[in-house]
């Protein structure tokens, strides 16, 4: 695949290196800077999603469940009505029925609370779940917690044997909350080949050295449209029947299914809309 044209758009806009794999082969990569780990941001959520499968898939969880059963010690005082009537699948699909985005990284620093999940659920929920698509780090916050109660251990230590190990990374640095949980919708840190294994994963249907780890059908469910908005289960849904994991300022590991394609790169882009033309033009027509 010739990457020229885009590497020339894509380099000015700061990114720092592309993966490009089709058909079980390696067909295009650069490089403007070293493969080191580096802040994958939102592409975190995606991550997330794959342990909240693991756990479905485990017996330890339901995306049927209640959040008032889920979560019985951190509701508040009165209940509401959309509280009482959102489930775990609500917290990965954007669609709780928040009033506005919470946890964002600005106000983690500046957040004067320690229990981050009894604030999150008492956060106002004005829209009846599964109706509303806002963007917002409540819900795969929620969901992250979840996963590490059930499992007793934080995310980085569930995910390593069941995809981690497999995959070839190594103890990955994840951000924590101030009581000691993964902090499920971002500061993951990867490099661009870690990432980049991740979306082959998915591009395999959970299957990996021919060991098949994640069920078929959570990939399938996982990455297909979900609630209201262009959106999966902490995956975005993209031109040319495409998902990915997408983090801030362009972390990407786009997965192809028709093509049998991943794009991958890691950036300092704050110009997400001229970067993801140049992906959909100059890189989706070579697939």
């Amino acid at each position: 695949m010739n990457i020229e044209t885009f590497t020339d758009i894509a380099a000015p806009l700061g990114v720092l290196g592309v993966k490009i794999t089709q058909n079980d082969r390696l067909t295009a990569e650069w490089y403007s800077e070293p493969d080191i780990r580096r802040n994958i941001y939102s592409a975190t959520k995606s991550f997330t999603s794959c342990a909240v499968g693991f756990a479905v898939q485990e017996g330890l969880l339901s995306l049927d469940e209640k959040l008032v059963d889920a979560f019985p010690e951190d509701l508040p005082d009165t209940v509401s009505e959309n509280l009482a009537k959102s489930t775990v699948r609500d917290l990965l699909t954007m669609s709780l029925g928040e009033e506005r985005p919470q946890l964002m990284a600005e106000q983690r620093v500046t957040c004067p609370k320690d229990d981050w999940v009894k604030m999150s659920l008492a956060f106002p929920l004005p829209h009846e779940p599964g109706t509303h698509f806002l963007y917002s780090n409540v819900g795969p916050y929620l969901a992250g917690v979840l996963v590490q109660r059930r499992s007793g251990c934080d995310l980085t230590s569930y995910l390593t044997p069941r995809l981690f190990s497999h995959l070839g990374i190594r103890k990955p640095t994840w951000e924590m909350d101030p009581l000691g949980y993964s902090f499920g919708a971002g500061g993951l840190f990867l490099s661009l080949s870690e990432l980049h294994k991740f979306g082959l994963f998915y591009l395999n249907k959970g299957k990996w050295n021919g060991r098949q780890l994640l069920s078929p059908a959570w990939i399938d469910e996982s990455t297909s449209q979900q609630g209201a908005g262009p959106y999966g289960y902490l995956f975005w849904r993209g031109k040319y029947n495409s998902y990915r994991a997408d983090g801030k300022y362009c972390q990407y590991s786009m997965v192809f299914p028709d093509q049998n394609a991943v794009i991958s790169m890691l950036s300092e882009c704050r110009d997400s809309k001229t970067l993801m033309n140049a992906i959909y033009e100059e890189l989706c027509p070579q697939l």
